[in-house]
């Protein structure tokens, strides 16, 4: 689906944009290679039927502006976007997002803290149990999840315009410790989901 030779090279990358209707319906998520998109500035996701975006989003070292507007069922996105420095522009569709300050939809329960994973595919992973199809490093500290164990927390985060619900994968309980706090009028301390209280929003 993305030619890195050719799309590494742009400024402005809008990976679905070639596909039929019915080839974009059936792309639900992006491959790992988007870290070798070094030199893209803006990435564009217009009206996909993305479910997830890989944490390898974090290396695309040049992103200034992220527009995945109209993807309805992007409802997350993984913590490691935040070591995009450049990111300044989003547009997103907040009110799909878990936890939006609109609607405050619940955040799925995750999976209980593990001290160990030796007995985990971290390579493919049950996406409908752990959010995401694999796990590589962790989300803050960046070493091997396989050596260590796994946490795995959401934390709402103001990111370029948007406050965007974040799901991280920690190597431990001192990572997820050194978290920040979450964002202005939502829950401030990371979090499992579940029956999490969450702020009021605003309809209530």
């Amino acid at each position: 689906m993305i030619d890195e030779a050719a799309a590494d090279g742009r400024e402005e990358f809008r990976p679905l944009v070639e596909l039929s209707a019915e080839e974009r319906r059936q792309v639900v998520t992006l491959p790992t290679s988007i870290a070798k998109l070094t030199a893209v500035k803006h990435f564009v996701l217009y009206g996909s039927n993305i479910v997830r975006i890989p944490p390898e989003i974090g290396a695309m070292t040049s992103l200034e502006e992220l527009t995945p507007y109209t993807s309805y069922r992007l409802h997350w996105f993984p913590y490691e976007i935040t070591r995009c420095s450049q990111l300044v522009r989003s547009t997103v569709s907040t009110r799909a997002l878990f936890g939006n300050y609109k609607l405050r939809p619940p955040f799925p329960q995750l999976q209980p803290p593990r001290v160990a994973v030796a007995d985990l595919d971290l390579p493919a992973l049950d996406a409908r149990r752990r959010g995401t199809t694999a796990i590589r490093g962790c989300s803050v500290c960046d070493r091997p999840i396989k050596q260590r164990g796994l946490h795995q927390v959401w934390l709402s985060l103001r990111v370029a315009t948007d406050v965007l619900p974040l799901l991280v994968n920690a190597c431990s309980a001192a990572c997820v410790a050194a978290l920040p706090s979450g964002a202005e009028d939502h829950v401030q301390l990371p979090h499992t989901g579940g029956r999490v209280k969450q702020p009021p929003s605003d309809w209530d």
